[in-house]
């Protein structure tokens, strides 16, 4: 692997990514590797230190690794990113640093609410932490979202690009706090975690009670969708439609308008509200608060 050559902007500047999850453990090791002086937050006891370690990455206690730290980045789950701003990261800003999210979600919603002299900027990778940091190794470019809340130094989209490049992501697109938070939940309720996948479960266990086998029911429903969204990812979706049977698109398009009828739309027009209220971002912080209070209670227990 060839290490990337980091920008002029960010030498001399410690990078301190909180947290090492999925998406952490990329952007962490990728500024690494880039040539960034990067250090790791975590809490005390957190099974990520040997996680860090074994990838040989500096790791130390969230407020330690904000010592003498220019770039914050929050790459802690959305629901614990509020209190560790409040607890750790607020008391210690100045002029002159920069707070790095790779979702919109905390500042959109007013969770965190930095001071007016900090740099604000959104970077986020269109792909999954591990295959992100698959993508870095093999020299792939990822395309990332970027958006600037706060600019106080004037020099900030500089800054976002040169992360933005060190992380693997030299293509961008422009975009808002606001645009991307919406545009992400909902891809994800819809699309890439919900809808989709819940049209792709009811279809294959129509076949099954059907009397097909679960193993050809499973490759027609689940496999066969990956092939088609590599078509669609390459070619669009009329480039797609061109590429497969007459027979796979005459049966598409007459069959599938049925299953988006006006009560699907309208519900798809309801959950984009719910997101933009902000009546989902309330349901999912309860939600995970209560979920994570049982864990604590477990884990006192034991």
């Amino acid at each position: 692997m060839k290490m990337r050559q980091n920008q002029n902007i960010l030498l001399n500047k410690r990078i301190a990514v909180l947290g090492y999850g999925s998406q952490g453990r990329a952007q962490a090791l990728n500024l690494k590797e880039s040539g960034c002086d990067v250090v790791v937050g975590l809490r005390p006891g957190s099974p990520s230190f040997k996680k860090a370690k074994k990838d040989k990455i500096l790791a130390l206690p969230i407020a330690q690794a904000l010592e003498g730290a220019d770039l914050i980045c929050f790459l802690l789950p959305d629901e614990f990113q509020a209190s560790v701003y409040q607890k750790v990261v607020g008391p210690i800003l100045k002029k002159g640093m920069t707070l790095v999210f790779a979702h919109g979600f905390s500042i959109f919603f007013k969770l965190i609410k930095p001071p007016s002299f900090v740099d604000i900027i959104l970077i986020a990778p269109k792909m999954p932490g591990g295959q992100f940091r698959k993508a870095y190794i093999s020299g792939e470019d990822v395309m990332a979202c970027v958006a600037i809340h706060q600019n106080t130094s004037g020099k900030v989209q500089h800054l976002a690009l040169a992360y933005s490049k060190a992380i693997g992501c030299s293509t961008v697109l422009k975009t808002t706090f606001q645009e991307e938070t919406i545009s992400n939940l909902f891809g994800e309720q819809t699309v890439k975690c919900g809808g989709v996948l819940d049209l792709m479960k009811a279809s294959y266990e129509t076949l099954v009670q059907a009397g097909v086998s679960s193993e050809l029911a499973y490759l027609e429903c689940v496999q066969g969708f990956k092939c088609m969204m590599d078509l669609l990812v390459e070619n669009g979706f009329e480039g797609m439609q061109k590429l497969i049977s007459p027979i796979a698109s005459y049966g598409g398009q007459s069959r599938g308008p049925r299953l988006i009828n006006k009560t699907v739309k309208d519900e798809l027009k309801n959950i984009l509200k719910e997101i933009q209220s902000g009546q989902f971002a309330t349901e999912w912080l309860k939600k995970s608060q209560s979920v994570n209070a049982r864990v604590i209670r477990k884990d006192l227990r034991n």
